[in-house]
């Protein structure tokens, strides 16, 4: 491939394959891949953490705003796609554990979070050769991005995903909750006054539905090729 493109912008809802197929794409083209989305599970961890109330709006801002959060490659062979790192602590894990899951979309929903991690995002954006994640990139955060993907799959699709990932981490979940889980996560992100997920006008939209991650990035690979 020739003319790749610095930025590459993929969004999607949640579980519809942003960070396994921007990790792999990533890899294959020697990029660095950023998913945002850890950026608002530490900082409503970091809430949870500190003992501020989810509806406190102020002071989980005040935290977004002087919150360090690093990603770097993965330093554990654990089955994590990178290293999240609040304030130099390691919370790959943690950010996924249920009660962030259940929290993060009102704390992302806030417009003084948004706009923090909206700042470090095009920080990093602007060094170029990087897949970023997330469900307003190609709409809000990098609007100039030279690829826009659109990853997307039934809700159910999606849950039955996110349940044999827990499973397999040994966690004790149920397909109905994380349905309902997501429904709700759907409903906030696509229905909030700041930065609603959307499909950006320029953006490629891809089903994955019954497509496996090597078929994904094949396409995804395919659009690069013809930019």
């Amino acid at each position: 491939m020739i003319n790749l493109p610095k930025v590459i912008a993929i969004d999607g809802p949640a579980a519809s394959g942003k960070t396994t197929v921007g990790t792999r794409l990533a890899n294959e083209l020697g990029y660095l891949c950023l998913d945002t989305g850890v950026m608002y599970r530490a900082v409503t961890l970091a809430a949870l953490q500190a003992g501020i109330r989810i509806c406190d709006e102020v002071n989980i801002t005040n935290l977004a705003e002087h919150i360090q959060i690093d990603v770097k490659p993965a330093s554990i062979e654990d089955g994590r796609a990178f290293d999240v790192l609040v304030d130099g602590k390691d919370v790959t894990w943690d950010i996924r554990l249920p009660e962030v899951n259940q929290y993060v979309s009102p704390v992302s929903a806030y417009a003084g979070v948004r706009a923090a991690m909206t700042l470090q995002q095009r920080r990093i954006g602007e060094q170029g050769n990087i897949v970023m994640l997330g469900r307003d990139i190609g709409t809000v955060v990098l609007p100039d991005a030279d690829m826009k993907i659109y990853l997307d799959a039934s809700v159910e699709e999606r849950a039955r995903r996110r349940y044999l990932e827990e499973i397999n981490r040994g966690n004790q979940v149920t397909f109905e909750d994380i349905l309902e889980s997501l429904k709700r996560r759907d409903q906030i992100d696509s229905t909030r006054d700041i930065a609603p997920l959307k499909v950006a006008d320029d953006a490629v939209v891809i089903d994955t539905e019954n497509l496996c991650i090597e078929e994904v990035v094949h396409k995804i690979k395919e659009v690069l090729a013809h930019v």
